[in-house]
This record gives structure tokens, C-alpha cells and sequence, in this order.
């Protein structure tokens, strides 16, 4: 029994989930602690920094990420090393590129920068590039190895190194903001020395890269980093649109507690996701569409099940989910809105019932080289969820519709990822949900040693 669990601690699927968790934990729990440590607008300014932060990474990292997953997974060495090579090239041009900007900006709008909010950002951000760049680059090319091991480690290092600084800085230091700050920076610089280091990061084959896979990683990348840039905006445009509404900031509030529980629910599908998209491409650079195929049902199947567990899990108790985030005023109706965040909570715990099959065939489109495809299909998803917002709030003005937008959007998604796998891998869509209960049985049949199948056949025998 202790070698099937140590074999099964050590999975992929394990691995990627324990990484996510670790961010997830140690960014909320991070996120309570600065939000104890800090005035309210001292912790403005810290979310600003961050907010904007993660917003400019998704172009320097989106334009090569995927498409180094994708092609590295399948690669003999000397094309990785060019891959690599490329990547890292690719990576540091932007850096430089956006640094440079956003640098020029703080210096010639630094007045109007200063009483805005965005300081830290346009002041700190040009150094964080530079030192979070090699352990990015290492996540991806650790992750597009399937060495879901080193990547536990490296987020281990970064994410617990700065929350065991926070949670000291709370009980004994009570640094200012600007020194938080500045240990934020040290804690990614000791990350990025460690992937430079052991030689994950790829900075040492820049001179490997060539034209040929630059703009093999290029031509990839311009559909992916739409597909980043419109998948946050699926994210992001329903409390944009909201906070312009008559509904007011209190609407605002309501509607984040939803959302922040549903960035939760989707932990367990970005770790499941991590490691199919690897294996898919992989196996479609081969030539492998078989393999392909069974991959997509196996990981659509137990996702689905999984989320079908975790959203009726979350539609029964919503009620304790909403008073454990933010507390019991926002049980009842809000007196000024006139809108329940229990109710929301349950609509979305229905919205997640549909992410595995959108979230899969997103990743199966990619994997097989159609990525044009996927931004086309993540564009009508946007486009869906705009106009169900501005219809639910300026129409209707209810959030309730706006959570439900979510599900039509959705639906949208499905559909036409479906419509564009299928004409490629010929589908059947029964096949998803017996290969999911393969999955588990599988997991199961490990545990116990088989033995309930081997009982099974004996009393077939007999």
C-alpha cells in the first residue's frame, strides 16, 4: 500500500495539482496578511502593482509559452536546444522591449503617474522583468518536460519564500510598502538564481536559436497570446462592466466574492490541463491522433466528474463558502443592489460544470496545431459574454443574468470547440464520460492492488 501511494504521489497529474495548490494557498493567505499589514491605500497600490503586473506578462510570456510546450515536448536535442534558444531570445527582446516603455513613461508622465495609483508599477516593474524571467522560462520548459517535480520546487521557492517574509514582516518586521516591495524582488532574483543554477531556465542556448524557430515559436504565439489576453478579458469584463453600471460599486463588492470562489473551483482544471497539453502535443507531433483522441476523452471524462463533485459540493453549501470569505453581511440581500451572493455562487456552481469540456478542447486545438482556431473560438466567447453583460446589466439590471451570460457563453465555447475537434479527430462524445470512469477505476485498481477486480474474475470463473 505505501509503494502505490508513493507511486501515485509522484503522478503528473499529483505533481501539477500540489504546484497549484501551493500558489493558491500561499497567494491567498499572502493576500490576508497584506491586507492586515497595510493601510487601505498602501494595499491599493500593492494590488495595482500586482494586477498590472500579471497583465503585461501575459504578452512577454504568451507570445512563446504554448508554443514551446507544444514543440519542445516532441523535440530530438538538437532542435530543443535551438527551441530554447529561441525562447529565451524571444523572451528577453520583450523584456527589454517593455521595460524600456514602461521605464520612458514613469520618466516623461512621472506627475501624473505619482497620483494615480501606478507607482510602484511603472517605478519596480522594468526590475522585476529581468528577475523573474529565467525561472519563468524554467516553469515552461520544466513543464513542457513533464517534470512536474522541479516545478513543485521552483513555486515552492517563490511563492513560500515571500509568504514566510509576509507572515514575518506581520508578527516582528512591519516593513513599509516600498520594502515589501524590495522583498518581493530579492525572493524572485533568489528563484531565477536557482533555475539558472541547475540549468532549467534555457538562457544558455540564446545563441543556439535561430530564424527558423523563431518564427516557428512566433507564428504560434500570435494565436496564443489572444487566446491569454481573451480568455482574462472572460475573467475580467463582467466587473469592468459592472463597475461603469448604475449598479455602483456595492454590485462590484457582491459580484467578486463569486468570482474569487470560482478562481478556486478551477485550481484542480489548470493542474489536469498542465499536463495534457504536453502529452497531446506530443503525441500529435508524432503523429499519434489516436493517442490524441483517448488523451482528450480520458482528461474531458475525469474532469467532468471531478467538477461535477466540486459544483454540487459548492451549489449545497454556498451559504458556508460566501460567510468564509467574506463574512456574514454578505449572506442576506445587499440593501442597495438588492442582490444575494449565495444565489450567484450557485448559478456559477453550474457554469462549472461546463469548464473541463471548453477548458479541453481549447487545449486540444492547440496541441494539434489549430490555434487560430482556438483564439477564433475564445473571440465569440468574448464577443457572447460582452453583450450578455451589457444586455443583463443595462437591460435587466440583475447579476444573477450576468452570472447566467457566463453559462451561454460557455455553452458558446463548447460548441464550437467541439465543431472545429471533431472535424479533425472524429469524436464521440460517449466515449468522454466511460473514459473518465476508466480513469478512476484505474485509480481505484492501483490503491487496492486489483484485488476487487481479481475477485471479480474468480467469481466470473466459477
Amino acid at each position: 500500500m505505501k509503494k502505490k501511494l508513493h507511486k501515485i504521489v509522484r503522478e503528473d497529474n499529483f505533481l501539477s495539482l500540489t504546484g497549484n495548490l501551493i500558489i493558491a494557498f500561499f497567494g491567498i493567505a499572502g493576500f490576508a496578511i497584506l491586507a492586515r499589514s497595510l493601510s487601505v491605500e498602501m494595499f491599493g497600490q500593492w494590488v495595482l502593482f500586482i494586477a498590472a503586473g500579471s497583465f503585461i506578462e501575459m504578452f512577454r510570456f504568451g507570445i512563446t509559452n504554448t508554443g514551446l510546450i507544444r514543440y519542445l515536448s516532441g523535440a530530438d536535442a538538437a532542435y530543443r536546444t535551438r527551441l530554447m534558444g529561441s525562447n529565451a531570445l524571444i523572451g528577453s527582446g520583450a523584456t527589454v522591449v517593455i521595460a524600456t516603455i514602461v521605464a520612458s513613461c514613469n520618466l516623461y508622465f512621472h506627475d501624473a503617474i505619482h497620483h494615480s495609483g501606478y507607482e510602484l508599477f511603472f517605478t519596480w516593474y522594468p526590475l522585476l522583468a529581468f528577475l523573474n524571467l529565467p525561472w519563468n522560462n524554467a516553469l515552461v520548459v520544466l513543464q513542457a518536460d513533464r517534470n512536474y517535480g522541479k516545478m513543485l520546487a521552483l513555486k515552492a521557492i517563490n511563492s513560500g519564500g515571500f509568504f514566510i517574509i509576509l507572515l514575518l514582516n506581520f508578527f516582528l518586521f512591519k516593513m513599509n510598502l516600498l520594502q515589501i516591495v524590495i522583498a518581493n524582488l530579492a525572493v524572485n532574483a533568489v528563484t531565477s538564481l536557482v533555475s539558472i543554477v541547475a540549468g532549467w531556465d534555457g538562457l544558455k542556448y540564446i545563441r543556439n536559436a535561430s530564424a527558423a524557430t523563431n518564427k516557428t515559436l512566433l507564428h504560434f504565439g500570435k494565436y496564443t497570446t489572444f487566446t491569454l489576453v481573451g480568455t482574462n478579458l472572460l475573467r475580467s469584463a463582467d466587473t469592468l462592466i459592472i463597475s461603469l453600471s448604475p449598479l455602483g460599486n456595492a454590485a462590484v463588492a457582491l459580484y467578486s466574492i463569486p468570482l474569487k470562489l470560482t478562481e478556486l473551483q478551477q485550481i484542480p482544471l489548470r493542474s489536469f490541463a498542465a499536463t495534457a497539453f504536453p502529452k497531446m502535443s506530443k503525441a500529435s507531433l508524432h503523429g499519434k491522433m489516436e493517442e490524441v483522441r483517448s488523451l482528450f476523452y480520458t482528461y474531458s471524462g475525469a474532469l467532468t466528474y471531478l467538477f461535477i463533485f466540486v459544483s454540487l459540493f459548492t451549489f449545497v453549501f454556498a451559504d458556508f463558502f460566501v460567510f468564509s470569505l467574506a463574512g456574514k453581511q454578505y449572506l442576506e440581500a445587499d440593501p442597495i443592489s438588492g442582490f444575494n451572493a449565495v444565489s450567484i455562487v450557485r448559478v456559477f456552481s453550474i457554469y462549472g460544470l461546463l469548464l473541463p469540456i471548453d477548458r479541453m478542447t481549447g487545449i486540444g486545438l492547440d496541441s494539434i496545431n489549430k490555434p487560430a482556431i482556438n483564439a477564433l473560438k475564445v473571440f465569440f466567447m468574448v464577443i457572447a459574454n460582452i453583450a450578455g453583460d451589457l444586455i443583463s446589466i443595462f437591460i435587466f439590471k440583475s447579476l444573477i443574468l450576468v452570472a447566467v451570460s457566463s453559462i451561454i457563453f460557455t455553452l458558446i465555447g463548447i460548441w464550437m470547440g467541439m465543431y472545429f475537434l471533431n472535424k479533425e479527430l472524429t469524436l464521440r462524445y460517449s466515449e468522454i464520460f466511460s473514459n473518465g470512469i476508466t480513469f478512476y477505476r484505474s485509480i481505484f485498481n492501483k490503491l487496492t492492488g486489483d484485488r476487487y477486480n481479481k475477485k471479480l474474475v474468480q467469481a466470473i470463473k466459477r
